[in-house]
């Protein structure tokens, strides 16, 4: 097997958690139309800032609603802080984008699962060939002396 020196599953999770923050960024001043958002977090991750009673509640995973009543929403590069209310209790949350585990709109049926690790190049995991990488190595193992390869063999398949 290889080795992913380049970390292509860190840079797939960043883009898709610039997703995420785009998505947040668009909602600073209400969300448009019916969109509404299931974001759910590492309450004890690096960067969280919530309330310590809800930790206690929720001692590893939480799950947030942005539809109607949220307030201040603020969106950066790496976080976004926004305040809600827990039993009448106005509290404002923290969530770094690396905290986020999994974040749904039900309007547009959309979602995204993100893998939750304080470093996500993925050196501890096996890497995964592909189908199409599978196919080529096979298609370059298979040819014997004298054979002309196609070059369709590398083509991807529309």
């Amino acid at each position: 097997m290889t080795q992913d020196l380049i970390g292509y599953s860190k840079l797939t999770q960043n883009a898709l958690r610039s997703v995420v923050r785009d998505a947040l960024k668009l909602s600073v001043n209400g969300l448009p139309g019916d969109h509404h958002f299931y974001i759910s977090f590492k309450t004890r991750a690096k960067g969280v800032s919530v309330a310590s009673y809800l930790v206690e509640k929720y001692p590893d995973e939480m799950t947030i609603v942005l539809q109607l009543q949220y307030e201040d929403l603020e969106v950066s590069d790496d976080k976004f802080a926004v305040s809600l209310q827990f039993g009448g209790v106005p509290q404002r949350i923290v969530i770094p984008y690396s905290a986020i585990t999994r974040f749904y709109d039900p309007y547009a049926r959309f979602a995204l699962p993100f893998d939750v690790v304080d470093d996500l190049s993925g050196e501890d995991e096996e890497p995964e060939i592909d189908t199409l990488e599978a196919e080529v190595e096979e298609t370059i193992a298979t040819p014997k002396n004298g054979d002309v390869v196609s070059l369709d063999a590398f083509r991807r398949k529309k």
